[in-house]
């Protein structure tokens, strides 16, 4: 486990790599978002992935530092694939997740940024940069950049399962099997809402949403917002309460307790 034995100035410099990365990242997506001349291309011809100028230079832009400041650690992007290193840890890179939301000039997209060893996420960014709100989860601690001001956030108090508050990115969510079973854990909650992208985690993590539920993820999907609701007090795992990580099935909880009684209720159906 790389990341337990690295040293607390070792993981300030982390964070502050993450830091520049996204930094660069803002200020190339902030460039193109809501312009008239943005343009999205299609990667999945069977159905519809869009891909924009912004996503591939920044991704680009995040690599180039990653490069400069962790040339020996390995590099996993949603649009430049893979790249090996050899210190043992994978910088994870989603430059715009919600891509669909970007395009469209809602402000609930997020550049991802994540950092994991063998056992999984050891630091995660959900940043935003239109609404200028930078969500940092990180060695235990997790807080919330705005205005120039950094402060400890938290997943909010355990709530039973019919208080919840819940959120998905799209109704299907998955298979028609997977489906069902997201629609039986949407019966036993107070709200069901869908949309937002990475965004509802990072309000799993502030204290305002108590689930999100998904399914067909990808490992760039997921790694930074695990880190943060993690860091925050939360539980992700996947649905039958394994790691998730590698994406697949994802049930996020803002506390043990409700973790539990969603990932029955997912299993019963």
């Amino acid at each position: 486990m790389v990341g337990a034995t690295l040293s607390r100035s070792e993981q300030q410099g982390l964070i502050a790599v993450a830091m520049l990365a996204a930094d660069r990242a803002s200020g190339i997506t902030l460039a193109h978002f809501r312009s008239s001349g943005l343009r999205a291309d299609n990667k999945d011809k069977g159905g519809f992935d869009p891909v924009t100028i912004a996503d591939r230079d920044a991704e680009a832009a995040m690599r180039e530092v990653l490069r400069q400041m962790r040339p020996f650690d390995a590099i996993q992007g949603e649009e430049m694939g893979y790249e090996a290193g050899s210190s043992g840890l994978t910088w994870v890179l989603d430059p715009i997740d919600g891509t669909r939301a970007y395009i469209s000039g809602a402000p609930t997209w997020g550049t991802l940024i994540a950092l994991r060893d063998e056992t999984g996420p050891i630091l995660g960014v959900i940043d935003q940069p239109f609404t200028g709100e930078r969500f940092i989860g990180a060695f235990g601690k997790a807080s919330l950049i705005r205005a120039g001001q950094r402060a400890p956030i938290h997943a909010r108090a355990a709530a039973t399962l019919d208080k919840a508050i819940l959120f998905s990115t799209f109704p299907e969510v998955g298979s028609p099997k997977e489906r069902a079973a997201f629609e039986a854990l949407s019966a036993r909650v107070r709200l069901t809402r869908f949309g937002l992208d990475c965004y509802a985690y990072a309000l799993l993590a502030l204290g305002g949403v108590d689930l999100v539920v998904e399914a067909g993820l990808n490992a760039y999907d997921i790694q930074a917002p695990i880190a943060l609701v993690q860091a925050a007090g939360g539980v992700v795992t996947n649905w039958q309460g394994g790691p998730a990580h590698d994406g697949g099935q994802v049930l996020a909880a803002a506390s043990k307790g409700l973790h539990t009684a969603a990932l029955k209720v997912l299993a019963q159906a």
